[in-house]
Parts: structure tokens; sequence; C-alpha cells
């Protein structure tokens, strides 16, 4: 597992956070991103057949829909970027209010799909990989905590 971890960690690392104008490079770091995901997921998930079976159709359905949610943090993060220099209380206010929609719908997200995974797996299994998918979210976090600056306020 730390193979795949030291890898994540230079994928996300490497590539920019925030101000991207490419969207072609960022989509590709996402593809890379999620497949370095998987793989991290399958090594320290050590699934029997039986459970991979299983655990991938509905994995794959979980990671679609938090591709979209995900899609939409990284659309703010973009007009955060976009409108940096002239930030305005108002648009900080809508960038915020935006944010905070992002994370209540990802906690519904995982509620409802740990509900799912529990009907396929037993309840220890489906812990440990939402504690993967929570480390693996915190680098993600923390590297985009560093390349994103604070807003600018006025004295």
């Amino acid at each position: 597992m730390k193979k795949y971890l030291l890898l994540l960690l230079v994928v996300v690392f490497t590539a920019p956070a925030w101000a991207q104008s490419d969207t072609d490079y960022i989509e590709m770091e996402r593809t890379v991103l999620k497949t370095e995901r998987k793989a991290v997921v399958t090594d320290a998930m050590q699934f029997t057949d039986e459970e991979a079976k299983v655990f991938w159709p509905l994995y794959n359905e979980y990671t679609a829909e938090v591709y979209k949610i995900q899609t939409e943090n990284l659309d703010i993060i973009l007009d955060y970027a976009e409108n940096y220099e002239t930030m305005s209380d108002e648009k900080a206010d809508e960038l915020m209010l935006r944010t905070f929609k992002v994370t209540d719908e990802l906690v519904k997200l995982k509620k409802a799909y740990y509900k799912k995974f529990k009907k396929i797996l037993a309840s220890g299994r489906v812990v440990r990989f939402f504690q993967i998918d929570n480390k693996i979210n915190a680098l993600i976090s923390a590297e985009m905590a560093l390349e994103i600056p604070l807003v600018e306020i006025s004295k």
C-alpha cells in the first residue's frame, strides 16, 4: 500500500491544484488520480475473488457519483481563481455557500453508499474502505489547502 500512496502523492503534489486554464490537462490528472485511487483501494482492501466481484461494480457507481460532486468543487475552485484578484464580499459569500452545498451533497452520498456497501460486504470491510477513501481525500485536500491562497480581505 505504501508504494501506491507514494505514487498517489506524486500525482497530487506534481499537478497544479488550481488556476489551471487547460481543462484537458485537469481531466487527464483526474483520470490518473482515479486509476491511482483504485490501485490504493485494491492493495489496501485485499479482496477475495467473491468480494471483488460484488465490490467493484458498486465502487464504480459510487466513484461516478463522487466525480460529479468533485466536478462542482473544481468549478468552485476555478471560479475562485478567476475572481481572486477582484474578490467581492458577495462573490466570496457565493463561493462559500456553494462549498457548503458540495460538502453536504458529498456527506449525503457517502451515507447512502455506506448502506449500499453494507449490503454486500461486512461492516468492518466497508468501514475500512471509507477510511481509505477518507485518507486519500485528506491528502488531496491538504495539497489543495497548500496551493490555494487565502482570500484577501480589505482592512
